[in-house]
């Protein structure tokens, strides 16, 4: 293995490593962005550069720029990506999915240009990625971000203390909190933005709130932005 492939491979895995990082810190957020999208968005990037300074486009029999092909190639891989990453209420789904469809480009790219060694470890690095990080994604420690709302008749408003009560009793720390009152329907409601290191959190939080009967509605949706 000559000295260029030798390096081309420290940069992959470095960024591999680099992009895995960042996204632990995302996955210990709560994010749907974790370490496996930050690792394959990461080791693409890096694999795609050292194609551009490595390969010589003379050595490539027949006309044109392939460098354009190559351009156009990982623009169109980017919409397509997009189009997989769908968002349900306050959850979004397919980023890794995204990611992984990008970084496979690049190395369909290191492929085309003859970079057979460089491709072969950047699918076994991918694989890595996805199947070995996600172990490592299950079993990290997460903040579990909630959005949710509660609901009251006028006449029966609970107030702001018994709700920080009531979520603190739980596990949970507020970071968002807004109010809203319909005079149509005089109903008052707060909405909220919560948090907990307990996965088991939400199921608790919302049996407790089927007991009170002061409450007329709520809702607790998982969020991963």
């Amino acid at each position: 293995m000559d000295a260029d492939t030798l390096s081309v491979l420290g940069r992959v895995i470095a960024a591999l490593l680099a992009g895995g990082l960042v996204g632990l810190e995302r996955t210990f957020r709560g994010r749907a962005a974790g370490v496996r999208t930050y690792s394959l968005v990461s080791l693409g990037s890096a694999l795609l550069v050292a194609v551009a300074q490595y390969w010589e486009p003379a050595t490539v029999a027949g006309g044109g720029d392939p460098t354009r092909v190559i351009q156009g190639i990982v623009t169109g891989i980017g919409f397509l990506g997009a189009g997989v990453i769908v968002k349900e209420g306050f959850s979004v789904r397919g980023l890794t999915t995204a990611a992984s469809i990008w970084v496979v480009s690049a190395i369909g790219v290191a492929f085309g240009v003859g970079f057979y060694v460089h491709g072969a470890a950047a699918t076994v690095l991918t694989l890595g990625a996805l199947s070995l990080l996600r172990h490592i994604e299950n079993r990290l420690p997460v903040q579990y971000l909630l959005h949710g709302h509660l609901s009251f008749h006028r006449d029966r408003i609970r107030d702001e203390d018994w709700l920080h009560e009531l979520l603190r009793s739980h596990g949970f720390t507020i970071t968002e909190l807004s109010y809203r009152l319909s005079g149509e329907s005089e109903m008052f409601e707060y909405r909220f933005v919560i948090w907990s290191s307990d996965r088991q959190a939400a199921r608790k939080l919302g049996s407790s709130l089927l007991a009170q009967p002061e409450v007329v509605d709520f809702r607790i949706s998982p969020s991963r932005e």
